[in-house]
């Protein structure tokens, strides 16, 4: 994983326009997090160009409110300029170009990696201006939605949380998502498309209180309980967060719904054998 971080920067190094952008190439998720498992060991790298940023304004507001003036360089021809680094620097044959990222296939050397080409993202609408240092990140998928994440506040949340449970949070995000890959290979259908960050936002939201007894099973047991009797009902679990705390967990905008997490909680539990 770290030779794939190493490569995709010395390919943005390399490139001749992007070498004298002020660009930012930083590993995210749960490699970054080292909640990674077996089975999902690729890596996600993040481009961001720090330059040129994404805004929200509250309505009324533009860029002159705030002074900002417009980019030099569109997101489109960023993302291009990328592919081109990509493709000179590991060969054609090697880079795949998705709707959100770029995939570079793995060899002996380095693993999968999934290269997400970004602008800086400021916010300054009511409940996120305390958020605009550090920044998040945005992008544009080839299909045309926007896309924000906040990758310096989940991994520092995602720290602070696994200090203060004695390191037990993390533990028990990769015994999820263990367990997600075993009822996959099992068949269970309430497996299916259950995010990695999905099962990471789960766990978060599970009160300290119930990390930390004598033995993991114990742990595993609470967690399950705990948001398998929150997610019984939108309201019970309308507030959650991500673990960036800016985004909320279950809303239209996202890609996974309440009730399938509730389903594959429910799963679990009778997977595992719980009474």
């Amino acid at each position: 994983m770290n030779n794939a971080e190493a490569a995709i920067k010395k390919a943005i190094a390399k490139h001749d326009r992007l070498s004298d952008m002020d660009i930012t190439v930083f590993a995210q998720g749960s490699y970054q997090a080292n909640t990674t498992v077996k089975q999902d060991s690729d890596v996600d790298v993040c481009v961001r160009l720090n330059s040129t940023v994404f805004t929200r304004y509250p309505e009324g507001k533009n860029n002159a409110d705030y002074g900002y003036t417009d980019g030099s360089i569109r997101f489109a021809e960023y993302k291009n300029l990328i592919n081109e680094a990509l493709n000179d620097y590991f060969g054609s044959q090697y880079v795949t170009r998705g709707n959100k990222a770029f995939d570079i296939h793995s060899n002996s050397y380095r693993v999968d990696a999934d290269v997400v080409p970004a602008f800086a993202y400021h916010c300054f609408e009511d409940g996120c201006d305390d958020y605009r240092k550090p920044a998040g990140v945005a992008f544009d998928t080839d299909k045309g939605a926007r896309i924000m994440n906040w990758p310096d506040q989940t991994y520092s949340n995602g720290v602070d949380k696994n200090n203060a449970t004695s390191r037990r949070y993390k533990k028990m995000i990769r015994i999820l998502k263990n367990l997600r890959n075993d009822m996959q290979e099992n068949k269970i259908t309430a497996a299916n498309d259950i995010a990695s960050f999905l099962i990471e936002c789960l766990v978060w939201n599970t009160p300290n209180k119930g990390f930390g007894h004598l033995n993991l099973t114990d742990d595993v047991r609470y967690v399950l309980a705990h948001t398998f009797n929150e997610t019984l009902t939108d309201e019970k679990c309308n507030e959650w967060g991500e673990v960036n705390e800016i985004k909320y967990l279950f809303r239209p905008s996202q890609p996974w719904s309440r009730i399938q997490a509730h389903n594959f909680l429910s799963a679990a539990w009778d997977y595992i054998g719980f009474e």
